[in-house]
């Protein structure tokens, strides 16, 4: 699985954070996305997504993520204060609730690319099987 990353939030700071995490451990970003319609033009060069739920253009996030895993194959880890806004997580492996640490955020990445659920078992909070893509 592609180390690429895509991030899809529209808070710059949060944003920027998410990157060095990954930056640092190795990881690609290819684009930090504050809208459906960027991180859509962005997804084809990623592996993996972090998506925030509320975004510049609404409460977009669950649809680009349904979009992005059915479309393109990317696994998909929502990073959200708000999880119960993310409905069924079609097409997600997860999240990782706002304010999230260096460590959940290792993890997810590790989840994504590697298929590590060990890593990921006290990090990233799972959608049901049958739910995720």
């Amino acid at each position: 699985m592609s180390k690429t990353a895509l991030i899809v939030e529209d808070e710059i700071f949060v944003a920027l954070d998410l990157e060095r995490i990954l930056l640092d451990a190795g990881y690609e970003v290819a684009a930090i996305a504050a809208d459906a319609e960027s991180a859509l033009a962005a997804a084809p060069e990623c592996g993996f997504a972090f998506v925030d739920v509320n975004l510049r253009d609404g409460p977009t996030g669950p649809e680009i993520a349904e979009r992005m895993a059915k479309d393109y194959g990317i696994k998909v880890v929502f990073v959200t204060a708000n999880p119960t806004q993310i409905g069924t997580g079609q097409g997600a492996l997860g999240y990782i609730r706002k304010p999230f640490s260096e460590r959940a955020i290792l993890a997810a990445a590790a989840l994504a690319t590697t298929g590590d659920e060990a890593a990921a078992r006290d990090e990233v909070v799972p959608f049901p099987e049958e739910r995720a893509a």
